[in-house]
């Protein structure tokens, strides 16, 4: 069963400095109000197809670390980030539009958890409603944590 959310935000800062706060994975902690942690599994600071880390996140009131790792990255356009958690798949793409006050960031979260017994469907399709609506709620606090923090660079 896969679900798709796709969040907007107009940022006043030039495609440049939201990519450079989307892109900075060492200062997500201090950047996104939701992350707790980032341990970088590549070792090195660079941002590419490839680049893996562990994100620590509160969702739902309780803390979960993902391994996530880049699948796309066009500097100041769009970046590809999957997960997977069992038999979940996650997958969030980022496109930076620029515009004349500055850039128009799109989010789209969606997420797969592969096939399904009948009672896991049941319990997933009751508990949708609710998982989406946090879910929504906590990327419009992501792309406000970006846009702040962009905002604040220029």
């Amino acid at each position: 069963m896969e679900q798709r959310i796709t969040v907007t935000r107009s940022i006043a800062a030039p495609p440049g400095a939201v990519w450079a706060v989307l892109t900075d994975l060492d200062s997500a902690p201090d950047t996104l109000s939701g992350v707790t942690a980032v341990e970088r599994l590549d070792g090195g600071g660079e941002y590419r197809v490839g680049t893996r880390w562990r994100e620590t996140r509160v969702m739902f009131g309780k803390s979960a670390t993902e391994e996530m790792q880049v699948a796309e990255a066009v500097p100041e356009q769009r970046t590809v980030v999957t997960a997977e958690s069992g038999r979940a798949r996650y997958r969030t793409v980022f496109e930076l539009t620029p515009t004349s006050t500055g850039t128009d960031l799109a989010m789209e979260f969606s997420g797969d958890s592969g096939p399904l017994g009948a009672a896991a469907q049941l319990l997933m399709t009751l508990a949708a409603p609710l998982a989406k609506r946090a879910t929504t709620k906590a990327l419009r606090q992501d792309l406000d944590d970006i846009a702040a923090t962009a905002e604040r660079r220029v």
